[in-house]
């Protein structure tokens, strides 16, 4: 039996992520009681958004701690290049 891969972010991704599946339920309520177009868009776009971050935090908080200790200690130079490509992430 294998260990469960948690780390300290993940109750605020649940937390992210029951709030995108709260924005879920209510966009669903909106369009069976026949709400206007405009607010069943901007409900979605709340689940949207909801959903990114919390993929991103996942993301974010796996490069920072998986990926360093598969790479291991890094030299200075190879240490910034990583440094590097962890923020660019944050713009995806």
């Amino acid at each position: 039996m294998t260990q469960p891969h948690t780390h300290d972010s993940h109750p605020a991704i649940i937390k992210r992520l029951k709030r995108a599946n709260g924005h879920l339920n209510s966009t669903i309520e909106m369009l069976t009681a026949g709400r206007p177009c405009l607010d069943i868009a901007q409900q979605l776009q709340a689940v949207e958004k909801a959903v990114q971050q919390a993929k991103k935090a996942l993301i974010q908080d796996h490069l920072d701690h998986c990926l360093d200790g598969l790479v291991g200690p890094l030299g200075a130079d190879k240490r910034h290049a990583m440094d590097e490509f962890k923020e660019i992430t944050r713009y995806l």
